[in-house]
């Protein structure tokens, strides 16, 4: 995972969602959500990937909880869970183990897409780390306010809800800085040269057909 191109990466992520969309087994969910914290371990990500994707795993708990009570069937929510999970996942799995540079010279080199909406998908992903830098901050302020975050599961989760609209405020006001910054820098004003090398090497077309191949297996089965 980590010695492949970004491209390879990139398609490695559709083919993820592929496969948690078109699987309705808990086993083979849990086997793609199990391939991908290997690649975590393998790829020797840093302590806050492994934190974010505890609180992914906490998510998919409240999922399973909340698609039980509207229909009380363990299988299909265990289902619902995991598919959220390995879908999401390998999202942070992408972006812990490669350069948003890399990502965006792919998109543009290789998948021809334009710069700017480049640009934007690949700042999107940068601000998920943001995002659990600042929720950890917004809970510790409440904290030392007073704030009591203790309790069961359920009751963790809800408390959780009052995270939200701080962070979402936070990232509002940062859309706005960052949307400043880039038109006093003429973001957009001319064309952009992209020199990143995401040549694909034997890695990556051995990591195609393994893809290509599982999919085939999951849709012929």
């Amino acid at each position: 995972m980590f010695k492949v191109a970004p491209l390879t990466k990139i398609v490695f992520t559709m083919v993820v969602s592929l496969w948690a969309v078109a699987l309705f087994s808990p086993l083979a969910l849990s086997v793609v959500v199990g391939v991908q914290l290997l690649l975590m371990v393998l790829g020797r990500v840093e302590a806050k990937t492994y934190k974010a994707t505890a609180y992914l795993a906490l998510f998919a708990v409240f999922l399973f909880l909340l698609q039980y009570v509207f229909v009380p069937d363990t299988r299909l929510a265990l289902v619902t869970g995991l598919k959220m999970m390995a879908m999401a996942m390998v999202f942070i799995l992408v972006l812990a183990t490669t350069r948003v540079q890399d990502l965006t010279a792919a998109l543009v080199g290789q998948c021809r897409i334009p710069y700017e909406y480049a640009f934007m998908f690949t700042t999107a992903l940068r601000f998920v780390p943001d995002f659990l830098s600042e929720s950890r901050t917004i809970q510790e302020a409440q904290a030392c306010r007073g704030y009591s975050t203790k309790g069961n599961i359920v009751k963790r989760m809800i408390n959780f809800l009052a995270i939200v609209k701080p962070l979402v405020l936070r990232a509002i006001s940062r859309s706005e800085t960052m949307a400043l910054s880039m038109e006093l820098r003429g973001f957009g004003s001319q064309k952009r040269n992209i020199g990143s090398q995401v040549a694909l090497g034997w890695h990556d077309y051995t990591a195609l057909s393994g893809m290509v191949t599982v999919t085939l297996g999951i849709f012929l089965y």
